[in-house]
């Protein structure tokens, strides 16, 4: 099946590539503004990662937390793979304050008869200027790109600072924001149609409709909060492959609960303690088993350690399926 439009949201700019916004800006603030000569993405260029941390969690699977074997073999069962890219790019700098271009993608792809196939996809383009830090005269000129304000405050948060590195980064932030909607969105529609399993690259909490939805499995590959404290530490740490620790609950604040638990995907021995180390969420459904719930996707999961998704360097643990659905999608933003 071919891409289907996902609902737009009206600050996305139709076909404003990153080429097209440049040759539109450049017209619409004169030749004294110098347009960035092909820059870098800007999730290319060092940025702070928040701090590590712990959390504490409730366990759903018995009373303590402890390692568990996945019981049987591994064997297959995800039919589709759900992931997102994002692009960001300096067009231009008015007095110190940029202007971003952002490109957002989510694809959902199908696997039948061995081969992999788009089932949706979505890609949009938006253009962010911090208007707070323009002059009056450069924004209204910017109007035909629609422009997202990047130095609105978010929520409780301040204003941005009037330093170009908060801006930048405040607009890397609203481009990622915009990549998770779309991956929800294509999540959501999975639901509404399909009751098969689909794998999604990365926590599913945020959609109530996706987290709780049984046809729907997250898997969440980095590990700056560990949902461990004191000992537990030490079980997640010491997971063998094909070992998993005791099904626990999430509850995010302002987002879905899912039940969740660590896996070890390859053995770690002499690598970095989280080598093949993911957390893996799903519906939380207090009339399941979650033992056999937790082993049957545990199984699908080792399963898909075939082919290695190399030569990405996260292929200890991402899912070849996962990997294809980003290869798909940065051939075509």
């Amino acid at each position: 099946m071919g891409s289907t439009n996902v609902s737009r949201n009206p600050t996305t700019v139709p076909d404003a590539d990153f080429r097209a916004v440049t040759r539109g800006v450049r017209a619409a603030l004169g030749p004294a503004v110098h347009i960035q000569d092909a820059p870098a993405t800007l999730e290319q260029l060092a940025r702070a990662d928040d701090p590590p941390r712990t959390a504490r969690v409730r366990p759903l699977e018995g009373a303590t937390f402890i390692t568990r074997s996945v019981r049987g073999r591994p064997e297959p069962g995800f039919v589709a793979f759900l992931d997102g890219v994002q692009q960001s790019r300096v067009v231009t700098y008015v007095d110190g304050a940029p202007i971003v271009h952002g490109t957002a993608g989510a694809a959902v792809r199908e696997r039948r008869d061995r081969r992999m196939r788009t089932w949706h996809h979505r890609v949009e383009h938006r253009v962010y200027a911090p208007r707070q830090h323009l002059p009056a005269e450069i924004w209204d000129r910017l109007a035909p790109f629609a422009p997202v304000d990047s130095s609105a405050p978010e929520g409780d948060d301040a204003p941005s600072s009037r330093h170009p590195f908060s801006t930048l980064e405040r607009a890397v932030h609203l481009v990622q924001r915009h990549r998770e909607e779309l991956e929800q969105r294509l999540a959501e529609r999975w639901c509404d149609h399909e009751s098969r399993p689909l794998l999604v690259d990365g926590g599913i909490s945020g959609s109530e409709r996706v987290a709780r939805a049984r046809c729907v499995v997250g898997v969440v590959k980095s590990h700056r909060t560990l949902y461990a404290v004191d000992d537990e530490i030490g079980v997640v740490l010491r997971l063998g492959p094909a070992e998993r620790t005791s099904v626990f609950l999430i509850e995010p604040k302002k987002r879905a609960p899912v039940a969740s638990w660590y896996l070890r995907l390859r053995d770690a021995s002499g690598r970095e303690p989280t080598f093949g180390l993911v957390r893996v969420e799903v519906a939380r459904d207090p009339s399941e088993d979650l033992t056999a719930r937790a082993d049957q996707v545990s199984r699908w999961l080792l399963a898909e350690g075939a082919p290695l998704a190399l030569p990405d360097a996260r292929w200890d643990r991402m899912a070849y399926g996962i990997r294809d659905s980003e290869e798909f999608l940065r051939a075509i933003t």
